[in-house]
């Protein structure tokens, strides 16, 4: 195993341990980097109107498209760090 998935993965447990928890932004970028890291590009339609959260989440993962997986890896990782640092 990579150094950088076993970091990432470190980096998911990580995560789960923030006593507060992070703003909009940051769980946007959290979700968008795992799923770009994991799933590859966004897929499927964009959710309608009403759903609000499920628009934001698609929107910020297609920002992603084109990057590969272990930019969106380190991109995870380096997030993590930083909230776990403000924590």
């Amino acid at each position: 195993m990579s150094d950088l998935k076993a970091a990432f993965e470190q980096a998911q447990k990580d995560v789960e341990t923030l006593t507060r928890r992070p703003g909009n932004d940051d769980l946007l970028a959290l979700y968008a980097n795992y799923k770009q890291a994991t799933a590859g590009d966004v897929s499927g339609k964009r959710p309608g109107l009403t759903d609000f959260k499920g628009r934001a989440k698609h929107d910020a993962w297609a920002k992603l498209a084109g990057r590969d997986a272990d930019t969106a890896m380190q991109a995870y990782v380096d997030k993590v760090k930083a909230l776990l640092e403000a924590d």
